[in-house]
């Protein structure tokens, strides 16, 4: 993440992916502050091991892209909303220069980074993908117990 600040909302992706048993690290790298050193990290993420980059950036949220010039590794973005609602982080995080992709999530979408960042490293794991079945699984019949539970309610009227 480009600030330790951000760390409210990227904790959503560190529980998500610790719930999928996907090991993972955390840093604060700045795309401007610190440009050598997040190169460095997105040079050698494939050789240390890594599948897949997550990267939660606010204001100019330069970092995801930053990061996918260095790798040819996925790099997922996470547009934070420190200001203009987000909607600045957004706009950087998606509209990257061609051959140089970021995908993105939602505004603060980290637990979404982390579903997706589970999706990509699934295409190779077929435990993972099990888990992933599962968890989608769990929440279609969350959403079918809420609507019996309103359905019961209206009958009620």
């Amino acid at each position: 993440m480009g600030s330790d600040s951000d760390w409210s909302v990227m904790k959503k992706a560190a529980v998500t992916l610790k719930g999928f048993g996907i090991p993972f690290e955390v840093h604060v790298y700045s795309a401007h502050r610190t440009p050598e050193e997040a190169g460095r990290f997105a040079e050698t993420a494939r050789e240390n091991g890594f599948g897949v980059l997550i990267a939660g950036a606010g204001m100019s949220a330069a970092l995801a892209g930053a990061l996918a010039a260095k790798t040819t590794l996925p790099v997922i973005g996470v547009p934070l909303g420190a200001t203009l609602q987000g909607m600045d982080a957004l706009y950087t995080t998606v509209m990257m220069p061609p051959g140089i992709p970021v995908a993105s999530v939602g505004i603060d979408g980290a637990k979404n980074a982390a579903v997706l960042a589970a999706e990509i490293l699934a295409v190779e794991d077929d435990s993972l993908a099990e888990v992933l079945k599962k968890e989608k699984a769990a929440m279609h019949d969350a959403v079918l117990a809420k609507d019996a539970a309103l359905q019961a309610e209206v009958e009620k009227l």
